[in-house]
Parts: C-alpha cells; structure tokens; sequence
C-alpha cells in the first residue's frame, strides 16, 4: 500500500506571485490572530529544561484559576507567554475522553511568537482544543543550561515531549504537528516508533525539509538562499552561540562560527560534533525523516507547496515513498508556511483550517 494524495491547490491570490513573496509576505504581513499563553517549565532527563505554552478552554494567560487578575510577568515579557502556570490551573482545564489536544512543534528558531504557531493555536483554541506549543532547547526566549541545543533529529527531545504532554492530560485526544525542522523531527520519531505511538489520533506536517541533504544544500547554495534565508536564521543562532561560549569556554569556536555564511557551515562547525554527528552532510543524511516515511502507522498529512523556496521540487516524496498512513497534500503555490489566500492584504487562516480538515475528516 502507498500513500494518497490530495490535489486541492490552496488559493494563493494573483497579488502574490512566487514561492519567495509568498513565504516572505506570509511570516512578515499576512494578518493573523494573536494569543497569549501560559507557560509551564519541565526539567528534561539530562538536567536541561524545556518551556511549554499552553493555551485552552478554562485556561487564561491574564487570570489565575480562582478567578483573580493575573499580572503579566516580566521575564516573559519578549516572549508569547503571558504568565507561569501553576498547580490549579490544572483544575479548570477539561481532561476527559472527548477533549482534542494538539502538541506543536515549531520549526527552525521559531516559538509560540511565530506567525504560524500563533494562528494554529488560536483556530485550535476557538475550537474547543487544548494547545500546547513545545519549545526546542534555547527557543522559548531563555538559553537552555547546556552546551548543547537542539537539532532535526532528536528523537529523544521529540519522545520526551510526547511523553509529558500526554501526562499532563491523559484522557484528551491527543494529535500532533511539525512546522518544516520541527516537523522532520516528529516524522522521523512517529516513522521510527511505528506502531508505538497508537494514543496518537492524527499527526500533521508542514512544509517539511523531509531530505535535508538536498534543502541544506539549496539554502547553503543558492543565492537567495545564503544571503536572505541563512543569513535570517544565522543572525539568531549566533547571537545564541555567543551567549553559550561565555558559559562553556573551550566547548564553542565561537571565532570560526562568527565567520560561517551558511548552514553548511554553521551545522559543520556545532550542530554536528555537537550532537554527536561527523560533519553538516553526516547529520543531514542521518537525521533525515524521508527514509522514515515507509513505516507511519499513525494518519499522518504531509503538507508542502511545490514551490517552497527552501525545498528543491525533486526531494518531496511520492506515494511510493510512504505508507499508506500518509496523506500528500502538495499545492503548487504556497511558499514555506506562507499558504496566503484572500483579497488583499490577506491572511494565514487556509492552513489551520486544513489542518483541521485532516484532524476531523481525514481528508
């Protein structure tokens, strides 16, 4: 059996031509709505911490459970997160069997601030739904405590979010989304765990660099690539980078990360020896989620545009290439996590409601 495919085009309006206006215009001026969170600190295995933005019926950022206003907290105040939860916030929060839930993992330097997390969640929560944002390592506005941060392959971040989220509501029906780097990461947990994960309802995927190999290579490569795209990411992950050689000196050539012009580069330099990879290519070959497409057993929508400015045309899967768990939803237009439709000056609103489509129809 191999995957199905779905041939709805997503209506991205003539004002906004092209796989770059449409991924630029889609994160820096469609119109969306906003939310705020409540956010919940959990310790990791290994001494780290992950952040958690939490958002849902009987949940409020500006009030606490009893009732009483809720001062925003100022350590939070540069991020989405409006206060910390607490104890009985629990409480109020529905938990039962006929409760939806949606775990978000968010893509490469992005949050529960970006455009797209930030529509989901609030189309999620209108609709009824518990949604939880999790925070990859030093993504949440705090640096994480150790030397290391996050990466596109980390299964055992990816498990252990699953893990706490699904406690902290047992009983909810429980679905999860990848936006592009988190997206992969999630793809190649639920591909390696198969059958493992049957407590999952539906899992969708967004704009994912499903072969890294070949989307590292166009964003290393390509001119709009290495002097728009990278160098946006690029401007973030080393002020990090600086941030992380003053706490661990010896463990950072924060020199020669200062100087990288690529991801190629910057992965060769840190994200690789970091997490235990040879070099950029060794990691991008290993952590891929495309080898791991075959063996889904969980309804899974695979969401990208064909003309993704970050994913080269070629490397997008085929039903061949999946199991018959999955869904292939590939627009011609649509950018990466752009999906703009409407008169303008548009709004971002198509894709959670495909989403949502997928999750309720599974369609």
């Amino acid at each position: 059996m191999t995957a199905k495919f779905d041939t709805s085009p997503c209506p991205t309006p003539a004002w906004l031509p092209g796989g770059h206006l449409q991924t630029l215009y889609g994160a820096l001026a469609a119109r969306y709505h906003r939310i705020a969170f409540v956010r919940e600190r959990v310790d990791t295995p290994d001494g780290d911490f992950l952040d958690f933005d939490w958002t849902g019926p009987g949940l409020f950022s500006d009030r606490l459970a009893n009732g009483q206003a809720a001062k925003p907290d100022t350590r939070l105040a540069r991020t989405a997160a409006r206060r910390w939860m607490q104890d009985d916030d629990w409480a109020g929060t529905p938990s039962d069997a006929g409760t939806n839930a949606l775990v978000m993992f968010h893509g490469l330097e992005g949050s529960s601030h970006s455009h797209y997390a930030q529509a989901i969640a609030q189309h999620f929560r209108a609709r009824g739904w518990i949604v939880v944002i999790a925070h990859f390592r030093g993504c949440s506005g705090f640096p994480n405590r150790m030397a290391r941060a996050y990466y596109s392959g980390d299964s055992a971040d990816i498990d252990f979010i699953l893990r706490t989220v699904r406690q902290r509501v047992p009983d909810a029906r429980w679905h999860a989304v990848g936006v592009s780097m988190g997206g992969n990461a999630m793809l190649k947990y639920i591909g390696e765990q198969a059958t493992e994960l049957s407590w999952l309802a539906a899992c969708a995927a967004v704009s994912v660099p499903l072969d890294l190999v070949a989307c590292g290579t166009c964003l290393s490569e390509s001119w709009l690539g290495k002097k728009l795209y990278s160098r946006y990411f690029l401007k973030t992950m080393k002020i990090k980078m600086q941030e992380k050689a003053k706490r661990f000196p010896g463990n950072i050539d924060v020199l020669r990360i200062n100087l990288a012009r690529s991801l190629r580069e910057f992965d060769d330099l840190y994200t690789a020896p970091m997490h235990g990879y040879k070099n950029a290519l060794d990691y991008w070959t290993r952590a891929s989620s495309k080898p791991h497409l075959k063996t889904i057993a969980i309804p899974t929508l695979l969401l990208n545009a064909r003309n993704d400015p970050f994913i080269p045309e070629p490397s997008l899967p085929g039903s061949q290439d999946c199991s018959s768990s999955v869904l292939l939803h590939q627009p011609a237009e649509g950018g990466h996590v752009g999906f703009v439709t409407s008169p303008f000056p548009g709004h971002i609103g198509w894709l959670p409601m495909r989403l949502a489509r997928f999750f309720e129809m599974g369609t």
